[in-house]
């Protein structure tokens, strides 16, 4: 039988062997939500990197920068980390080079082990769900966190990824476990149960409220981003 675990942090990845795995990185506010939302509006790719000087250098080659740290614009590049910002018909068919503070880093890093890296995030979740229904390899959901630390939004998206999926996968480890038991909590108002943590007090006090109502909606695209080699696409 397939297995789902779940990796809390980036940190902790190491920890856990990838080689027969699809993970699915998430980091709801925002990286992964703006990727999903970038090829839902007609994002041709996203080129993810760790840091801003690769992504000054694909720029400076043509692609469209969207540059984040400490959940805010990096001087210098065409975009933000607002979903909103990805809402753009200017943006239909482009190339986007994205470094952000925790998502991207998380991409790079499962890169290089395993069988496949796809995008996940609460707006395409169902999407997300059925595509790993009916892939052979096992799953770990990757939490970006936040520098590090554990955070409560992307572990609720990871229990949300277990809850859907437990019958079908045999879901062994703990950390799966308490993103399971987080979602089935949290799961019939997560904003409510999100309300105190600490990613949206931080973005509360940069006025960010709005996007943090969009990344907690459920299903809003059909739409999977997956890596070729070093690009995202939709699948």
């Amino acid at each position: 039988m397939k297995k789902i675990d779940v990796c809390l942090s980036p940190e902790l990845l190491h920890l856990h062997n990838t080689t027969n795995s699809i993970v699915v990185v998430t980091d709801i506010f925002r990286a992964t939500s703006c990727m999903v939302t970038g090829f839902a509006y007609g994002v041709k790719s996203i080129h993810p990197v760790e840091t801003v000087e690769e992504c000054k250098a694909l720029q400076d080659r043509g692609y469209i920068g969207a540059a984040e740290r400490n959940a805010q614009k990096v001087e210098g590049f065409e975009l933000d980390n607002s979903p909103f910002s990805y809402m753009d018909d200017r943006l239909v068919g482009t190339s986007v080079a994205m470094t952000t503070t925790n998502g991207t880093r998380s991409i790079t890093m499962a890169k290089p082990n395993a069988v496949k890296v796809i995008v996940g995030a609460f707006l395409n979740l169902e999407a997300v769900v059925n595509c790993l229904k009916n892939q052979p390899y096992d799953v770990l959901v990757l939490c970006a966190g936040w520098k590090g630390k554990v955070n409560l939004e992307d572990t609720l998206f990871a229990g949300a990824v277990v809850n859907a999926l437990r019958d079908e996968f045999h879901v062994a480890e703990d950390g799966a476990m308490m993103a399971y038991e987080l979602y089935d909590k949290a799961k019939d108002n997560l904003l409510g149960f999100l309300a105190t943590s600490s990613h949206i007090r931080r973005l509360q006090r940069l006025g960010i409220q709005k996007d943090i109502t969009y990344c907690l909606q459920k299903n809003l695209y059909d739409v999977v981003p997956v890596l070729r080699g070093n690009e995202l696409v939709a699948m």
